[in-house]
Parts: structure tokens; sequence; C-alpha cells
């Protein structure tokens, strides 16, 4: 595997982004990988690389560039800490417009990039980032094919660009994966998504007794049959919708 993190020049600055990709053969599809609120961690590296060693040119963003950061470190679980509130006010500090314009910054980056296809595009998001995920299969969809967002939030809202309204402004195959327990996604949400996705190729999924980030294995709350799981629901997606 190859592994990089460079600056990509963006509309607002510069996005450092670690990227990773396997030695031989390509150019690979594009994966790109949007971070959860506790932001770029060796954790999320690993994740992408695991991703690439499946043949994907896999790009991980820090999305709180903007803000001059990017590893946030441990961020203790109590809602109350100055840790956690002050990873809140980065996570509403960036939004769907701002990530798509970022999403265009990377994708003209990678076509520069002779180990990169950018024709055929994936996305998966985590936590705050399952919108963007989505986001990314509407606002480009002649480029993404298939989009997962991982117990992501904010799936259902009042505005255009609510996940659940996707199904019709994108022909890639969406993937919700959910936790049966999650403040952040309750059902209610959960089932505004589902009936939204009714009589499309779309899915949404309940991973049964996990709670919100069941797929880190750094969490508390990972779940590794979960965990292990969603990558297979992911790496099935991007085979059905990314091959060359």
């Amino acid at each position: 595997m190859i592994d990089q993190q460079i600056d990509i020049a963006t509309k607002d600055g510069k996005t450092t982004t670690f990227i990773t990709h396997p030695e031989r053969g390509g150019p690979f599809p594009v994966i790109i990988f949007y971070m959860d609120a506790p932001a770029i961690r060796e954790e999320l590296r690993d994740m992408a690389r695991r991703l690439g060693t499946s043949g994907y040119y896999v790009m991980l963003p820090n999305l709180y560039y903007r803000s001059g950061v990017m590893e946030l470190g441990p961020i203790p679980a109590d809602p109350e800490a100055p840790e956690r509130k002050r990873m809140s006010g980065f996570m509403n500090s960036i939004n769907i417009p701002m990530v798509m314009e970022d999403t265009k910054a990377l994708l003209a980056y990678a076509e520069t990039q002779p180990a990169a296809n950018t024709k055929i595009v994936g996305t998966v998001g985590y936590c705050m980032s399952g919108r963007y995920a989505v986001n990314a299969a509407t606002h480009f969809p002649d480029r993404v094919k298939a989009a997962a967002s991982i117990y992501g939030t904010h799936l259902a809202t009042d505005q255009p660009d609510s996940p659940h309204l996707a199904a019709s402004k994108t022909k890639a195959e969406l993937y919700f994966a959910c936790a049966e327990t999650d403040i952040y996604a309750p059902q209610e949400i959960i089932d505004k998504v589902k009936q939204a996705m009714e009589g499309t190729k779309n899915e949404v999924e309940i991973y049964p007794g996990t709670h919100h980030g069941f797929a880190f294995p750094k969490r508390p709350v990972y779940h590794r049959d979960a965990a292990e799981r969603h990558w297979e629901r992911l790496l099935a997606l991007y085979r059905r919708n990314l091959a060359q």
C-alpha cells in the first residue's frame, strides 16, 4: 500500500488529506471517506487502509481545516467535558454546502493522479458525515455510484438536501447502516428514511444490539460482529457499483 498525507487546495484554504491505495494496478476507483465528529486519527487511517487494500484510491480529508485543527485527541464521554463541547463547536462549524465544495476540490486533485479513476467514485460517512456521503451522490451524480451512511446523523430534516430525499436525485446505490440504540438517530428518524427508500434498490439496515459508534475499534461501544458486518456490506456495495 502507498500512504501519503498532503494538503489539497480548496475554495476556503487547504484540507490535509490522508490518501491510501494499492502499490500495483490501477487506476483505482476513488472512495471519499468522510470523518466522524472526533476528527482525523490513526483509527480512521487504519479503516481507510482496509478499504484501500480492496483496490480503491481512498481519500480521508480533514473537514475541520477552516478552524485550523485536525487531530482533537481523546474525547471524554461526559457531555459537559470541555473537549466534547469544543468538538461540538467544530462539528457545527461546517455544513453540506461547505463539504460539497471540499469534495469538488478532492475530486479535482484526484483527476491529476494516475492512480485514481475519478469517473467511478464511492463515498462513506460515519456519524456527522453520513449526510455528506449521501449528498455527494446527489451533488456529483455522474461520478458517485455508491454512497454509505454508517450510523449517520441528520438523516431526515426539513431541508431540501436532507439525506432521506436523496433517492430521487441520484442513480447511485445508497446504504444506511443504523445502530439499534442511537440518541443521534432515533427510530422515528430511521423510519422516515426507510419510508423514503421504499421501492428503490437502496437499503436501510438496523444492526441489532448496537450503539452509535459500533464500527470504531477504539470505542467502548465497539461491536466486533456488527463492525465486520458493516465491512461486508460496504465492500459488497462497492463491488456492485464501482466495477471498472
